[in-house]
């Protein structure tokens, strides 16, 4: 399923379809214009609910020790993240999320809107609702708001190897 993607999108895009076909992933591509939240690119999915959009939010984490971390939250997009839940479940003193400049620095220049839901290639630790993983297939922009990937959510899982907790409303 090779993709002519060169220069046409943010190079996390080739990153994922690369780690997707190194894991022998059934995968699908979307490409389409820009948009900037999951609802939408909900409608430019064809076959995908907006419930198997898979929202990814960078946060910066604060723990009892005062630790700070970015982190990972992957929610359904049809769905709100519950701040006080996700602090109960990380054991968190505070959360917030990452401004547009951590978040430029931290996926070396992916734009608000283009995150994918695959943290981990970006060296964060990933936490992800169930209701994502009830999904069979799930989808995200993959790194550039022009271009979304589909995948099944146990695939998503293996590679990802996420923690999984309760985060939305």
């Amino acid at each position: 399923m090779k993709h002519d993607i060169s220069s046409k999108y943010h190079k996390t895009v080739a990153r994922i379809i690369e780690l997707l076909e190194q894991h022998q992933c059934w995968y699908e591509t979307f490409e389409h214009e820009a948009t900037r939240t999951c609802e939408d690119v909900a409608d430019k999915r064809k076959g995908y609910t907006i419930h198997q959009g898979a929202k990814a939010l960078v946060v910066r984490v604060k723990f009892s020790n005062n630790d700070k971390r970015f982190m990972m939250l992957v929610i359904p997009a049809s769905m709100r993240l519950n701040s006080k839940k996700v602090k109960a479940q990380l054991h968190a003193k505070d959360l917030r999320f990452a401004t547009e400049a951590e978040v430029h620095q931290i996926t070396d220049g992916v734009q608000l809107g283009g995150i994918p839901a695959m943290g981990t290639i970006f060296g964060l630790t990933v936490v992800v609702d169930p209701h994502v993983l009830a999904n069979e297939k799930i989808a995200f922009n993959a790194g550039d708001r022009c271009f979304s990937i589909g995948m099944k959510s146990e695939d998503y899982r293996n590679i990802v190897n996420p923690r999984i907790e309760a985060m939305v409303e």
